[in-house]
């Protein structure tokens, strides 16, 4: 309509034109996995990668190719592990409590604290697409928040910020490293506790958390080999485990023909040691028949499946949840030799007493060894949590060790160096077991370093590039 003497316009308002928000795929994919780890206590590893699939598809590769899927992932963990930092940053820049900033607004300025601080992204980029985010996902009046916060946070860079907002190790060694490394100060000490005390370990560990871990691969036994897999793009060699293959550029695991045909799978050279040794462990007498007592998701059951039939030996994989039963069958298909898997709970069983040669029970814990991979987890979870879990912890023990025969040996795994799910568990349990030994289980893990003084293991992401495992080997004595 032309500017004609006598036509009615209602009047401009000053300023600029009103202009539509332009939607960014790769942040909004973020913000969304952010909000669904927030939202329904979701896992990022397994929220991403329906949501790259579905950019896929409706932007075309060509406008969400492998850069956007690798910086929409990285906004994603990058976010999540330095949540802590980040928060004490935002805190000096926000003029309320951040109980007070409702969590999507919590979850956009987190993103544009990530692309400030944890990124290469230039400063003018990362504020102007966070505030196009917000105007997306917020609208324009709560993008002018956002604008204005990060225009604070913008005035230094991390290490400038860390030296702000941390208190001097000093003064407050636990408050300092939670803040400078990202995780609840509870979880400091706890770490702390367990590694024996020492500024270096704790913070070399705390520093490996908030490391992106490679992918690795498992070569099952008897239906795929290493070879095969390290023919694959970026494969190399495992450190400690003979069936290890290390994807060192992130490969996609989904892409390698063996892991599509369940021949290989993806498990931590952690989890695969903690299979190994028991699997290596004397027994006497027979060895016929082999349990995993908590066999979901199915990695471990697995690979003992394999290594029980290069014996001629068979394998019971329990699991009480029913759809984590499916999982292990779905992992155990098409094993060599002959198993069975039953939906069943490992502290009331449905077998005899003293029926198995080797028992293996990875209990359920608070995940604190997985931080690597879970980065959600630190702060999903609470001290208190430990008390839920003890009582479980403990009992699968008990009823491990009365499942295996004199002669035979459990292992007791669990991701999580706490030594309250750890030495604590074994200690109570074998108190009341008389009829039960530890088994030094250093030399079941040939070639790996600084296993301490034994006679359980502690693995750990700063020492071996694994998750932080625990096993401890027990036998059956007369």
């Amino acid at each position: 309509m032309s500017d004609t003497p006598g036509t009615s316009r209602r009047p401009r308002r000053p300023g600029k034109p009103y202009r539509r928000p332009k939607k960014d795929p790769v942040r909004v994919l973020a913000f969304d996995a952010l909000r669904a780890v927030d939202e329904r206590d979701a896992y990022a590893n397994l929220v991403l990668p329906p949501l790259l699939r579905k950019a896929r598809e409706q932007e075309g590769p060509e406008q969400f190719d492998a850069r956007d899927a690798a910086l929409a992932t990285e906004l994603v963990y990058g976010t999540l592990r330095w949540q802590g930092t980040y928060d004490a940053v935002l805190s000096a820049c926000v003029d309320r409590p951040l109980r007070e900033v409702d969590p999507p607004v919590l979850d956009v300025l987190s993103l544009g604290a990530h692309q400030l601080l944890g990124t290469r992204i230039p400063t003018h980029a990362a504020v102007s697409a966070t505030v196009e985010l917000a105007r997306v996902v917020l609208g324009d009046g709560r993008a002018k928040f956002v604008n204005a916060v990060l225009r604070k946070v913008a005035q230094d860079d991390l290490d400038g910020w860390i030296a702000r907002v941390a208190p001097p190790y000093d003064e407050d060694p636990e408050e300092h490293l939670a803040v400078v490394h990202s995780h609840p100060r509870w979880v400091v000490s706890a770490l702390w506790d367990s590694l024996g005390g020492g500024r270096e370990g704790v913070e070399r560990l705390l520093a490996a958390d908030n490391e992106r871990p490679e992918v690795t691969l498992v070569a099952r036994p008897g239906r795929a080999t290493t070879e095969e897999l390290l023919a694959e793009e970026a494969a190399v060699p495992g450190r400690w485990s003979p069936y290890a293959v290390r994807l060192t550029e992130g490969g996609e695991p989904g892409a390698v023909e063996a892991v599509r045909e369940g021949r290989a799978g993806v498990q931590d050279e952690g989890s695969q040691l903690v299979a190994l040794a028991l699997a290596a462990a004397p027994v006497e007498g027979g060895d016929r028949l082999w349990l995993d007592g908590c066999a979901g998701p199915g990695g471990k059951a697995a690979l003992l499946g394999a290594l029980a039939a290069e014996r001629g030996a068979a394998l019971l994989a329990s699991e009480k949840q029913p759809h984590r039963a499916g999982l292990v069958a779905r992992a155990l298909a098409g094993n060599p030799g002959p198993y069975q898997v039953v939906t069943a709970d490992g502290t009331r069983p449905a077998w005899r007493p003293g029926t198995f040669d080797r028992v293996l029970v990875d209990v359920p814990c608070t995940g604190l060894g997985a931080l690597r991979r879970r980065p959600e987890a630190r702060w999903r979870r609470r001290p208190e949590d430990l008390d839920g879990f003890a009582p479980l912890q403990r009992e699968l023990l008990r009823m491990a060790l009365q499942s295996v025969r004199v002669g035979g040996v459990v292992g007791y795994a669990t991701c999580s160096p706490h030594l309250a799910e750890t030495r604590a568990v074994v200690a109570d349990v074998l108190k009341q077991m008389p009829d039960a030994d530890l088994v030094d289980a250093r030399p079941l893990l040939p070639g790996v370093p600084d296993l301490g003084d034994g006679p359980d293991v502690q693995l750990w992401p700063h020492l071996h590039g694994t998750d932080a495992m625990y096993l401890a080997l027990i036998r059956r004595t007369p």
